[in-house]
């Protein structure tokens, strides 16, 4: 069997040629039985990353290199390197050390016992600043939250998935993607592998606060349709107050004579009534929201529902097929 490993790459020549004598290479030696091929996508690097793994490639006849024209992002390397593995099986990690390749057997025995998708989770018990600790745990209770399906904790991009789930993301081809909640997306048998994460081999790391926060808003955008819809329900919630409240001050000011001597200045009434104006324009954009929802989801191009063979009982693969055109 062969085993692919991808691995997207943005200027790591300080540790990559150490990532693979002492990390990579040594790990894959272990396990017996198996083909491995390691796909190194260089993203546009500005350094000399290219040129060392062109010298790790010349030097282990496993080694791939796929060349990005520019800086694509880490998403779209990781897509390449998925569109282009060949193997029974991939693995997806980063190549500054930080996922530890010594675990590469775990995720493959969790796949010979039959499960799909392995995802590794980072301990626990790491360090982090209190910005990203935080916003992590917040990200995933909003996340969850709103979201169509489950996203564990503490979860990362360091998995295995099998050739039947690959061949179901490729056939994605929406712009802003986010790889690992695609994949959470499609489903499939799922088991975990628990790791610490060490520091890194060289240079530091190349996602800023900025980026983090952009890689959240992007989550929430390609995977999830009900912050839409809140919009809207804020608006039904504003409308609904204003009224009730219009409709007791009215009674009291002008029906009962105002006995609880509240004294409602016409300013508060103009309050009360741009308040329920407000609703009802917060409203009309929730309706444009469910709108705007179906072409969201007509222009992702995702599949109706995904067949997994696992379990499957003599299904008609033309229709299979057909039913992906169509969606």
């Amino acid at each position: 069997m062969l085993i692919s490993v991808v691995v997207p790459l943005y200027n790591e020549s300080e540790g990559i040629e150490t990532f693979h004598s002492k990390h990579l290479a040594p790990a894959l030696k272990k396990q017996t039985g198996l083909s491995f091929e390691v796909i190194y996508v260089n993203d546009g690097s500005s350094d000399d990353t290219l040129s060392k793994v062109h010298k790790i490639a010349k030097e282990d006849l496993s080694v791939r290199v796929i060349n990005l024209s520019r800086n694509f992002g880490k998403e779209i390397a990781t897509t390449a390197g998925i569109f282009h593995a060949n193997g029974d099986a991939l693995v997806i990690m980063d190549g500054d050390g930080q996922h530890p390749p010594e675990k590469i057997g775990e995720f493959i025995a969790h796949w010979q016992k039959g499960a799909q998708v392995v995802v590794g989770i980072r301990s626990s018990n790491e360090k982090e600043g209190v910005v990203k600790k935080y916003g992590s745990k917040l990200f995933y209770k909003l996340f969850n939250a709103t979201a169509g399906h489950e996203i564990i904790p503490r979860s990362t991009d360091y998995r295995l998935i099998d050739k039947v789930v690959q061949q179901e993301f490729i056939s994605f081809d929406e712009r802003n993607r986010i790889t690992r909640g695609l994949i959470d997306w499609l489903g499939f048998d799922k088991e975990y592998v628990v790791f610490q994460s060490p520091e890194r081999i060289a240079g530091s790391a190349s996602y800023s606060i900025n980026q983090l926060f952009k890689l959240a808003f992007n989550s929430f955008v390609s995977l999830s349709l009900r912050p839409l819809f809140l919009v809207g329900w804020a608006g039904a919630f504003i409308t609904l107050a204003s009224l009730i409240l219009g409709i007791s001050v009215f009674i009291e000011q002008f029906i009962l004579g105002d006995p609880l001597k509240l004294n409602i200045t016409g300013s508060a009434l103009l309050g009360i009534f741009i308040s329920f104006l407000v609703g009802i324009v917060l409203v009309s954009q929730g309706i444009i929201a469910v709108y705007l929802s179906h072409v969201h989801g007509q222009t992702q191009a995702r599949p109706l529902f995904v067949i997994n063979p696992k379990g499957s009982i003599k299904v008609n693969e033309e229709r299979k097929k057909a039913t992906k055109k169509r969606s």
